[in-house]
């Protein structure tokens, strides 16, 4: 009887979020181009590259094109002697007239409401959809995995995506992905195995040393 083959070990995938901005909290920046790290910020990605330097090893980091992604993975790379690979799948979601809104001003819309309770039925007025930015993002995943079997990889994105990733590892519908809380500079772990996802750690702030899918 033929032997089955044995199906590669899952690919460990640390998702990052930028650290902060000085906008954080209070404007939705989106993709508009030009911010960079708060000091507090740089001083998160800093902390987190020493966080994640106490796992064994890291295959590879990647990045959201925009600088606050960039320069949160810089710092995780140099730990490792990476370079830091632009991923366009990572980009935050495309906000699109609302970009660079104040957050305070946008809660007074009508359409506030949907985005917080029925964001599968939500597109942002010249910009993405929802439902386009979490397909993006979970094929992205799907790419990761392919390119490094087995392996462990760093994403840094934006809060909104790996949102929508965790949702989709869990099964979740994305109408309840708005109760995902992603920090700056949290790191979201999720194993992509032959059969299927296994969250490991969702919004993580502390020791990673023993992170790995059991």
């Amino acid at each position: 009887m033929p032997t089955r083959p044995k199906p590669p070990p899952p690919t460990l995938v640390l998702y990052v979020r930028h650290g902060q901005t000085p906008t954080t909290g209070k404007v939705l920046p989106g993709r508009a181009p030009g911010l960079h790290l708060a000091d507090a910020g740089v001083a998160q990605a800093e902390a987190v590259a020493g966080r994640i330097a106490a796992l064994k090893r890291v295959d590879a980091v990647y990045a959201s094109p925009l600088e606050r992604a960039r320069e949160t993975a810089a710092p995780i790379a140099r730990e490792r002697g990476l370079k830091v690979t632009v991923e366009r799948g990572l980009l935050e979601c495309d906000f699109g007239e609302w970009t660079g809104a104040e957050l305070k001003s946008l809660a007074k819309k009508a359409e506030w409401g949907t985005v917080q309770r029925y964001p599968s039925g939500f597109r942002f007025p010249d910009g993405e959809s929802f439902v386009e930015m979490a397909a993006r993002i979970c094929d992205t995943a799907v790419q990761l995995r392919h390119r490094h079997p087995g392996g462990v990889v760093i994403a840094v994105s934006h809060a909104d995506p790996i949102k929508a990733v965790v949702a989709d590892a869990l099964g979740t519908h994305l109408d309840l992905f708005q109760r995902i809380v992603i920090s700056t500079c949290s790191v979201t772990a999720i194993a992509y195995g032959a059969g299927g996802p296994a969250v490991l750690t969702v919004n993580h702030t502390g020791d990673l040393a023993g992170l790995a899918p059991a």
